[in-house]
């Protein structure tokens, strides 16, 4: 199980695995965040908890979950249900000690202009700190 927390630790989340690998987005706000996103959906191996402010992105359909405290952008969830029913939600990793996630291989997405998925390039979270 992986936890993780914003930098004042009023929100929280656990994931109950460790995902296979992580995403980094080049969107317009991701790359602002600066986030690593591992994927889940509302109610199945995601734990969120704590008093976190919503920003809504435009028509996306996404809210970006942050600490009305310390700032920090723990998580998202999709606003609209999927085919299935379900909704999306994401955890940031950047939220948890470095060494539980060090070795998770990074996909990339460009959100920016193709809204394509890119893969991975060979790095892994470790190689995304800094």
């Amino acid at each position: 199980m992986l936890e993780g927390s914003c930098h004042c630790g009023a929100v929280r989340w656990k994931f109950e695995i460790t995902p296979k690998s992580v995403t980094a987005c080049n969107c317009t706000i991701c790359r602002r965040y600066g986030a690593l996103w591992a994927y889940d959906y509302d109610g199945d191996r995601t734990q969120v908890s704590g008093p976190a402010r919503v920003y809504v992105w435009g028509e996306r359909g996404i809210g970006f979950h942050f600490c009305e405290h310390c700032g920090c952008i723990a998580y998202y969830r999709a606003l609209r249900p999927d085919a299935q029913g379900r909704n999306r939600t994401a955890v940031n990793l950047r939220m948890t000690e470095p060494d539980a996630v060090a070795n998770i291989p990074v996909n990339h997405f460009d959100g920016l202009k193709d809204w394509t998925d890119l893969g991975p390039d060979g790095r892994c979270v470790a190689d995304m700190w800094f």
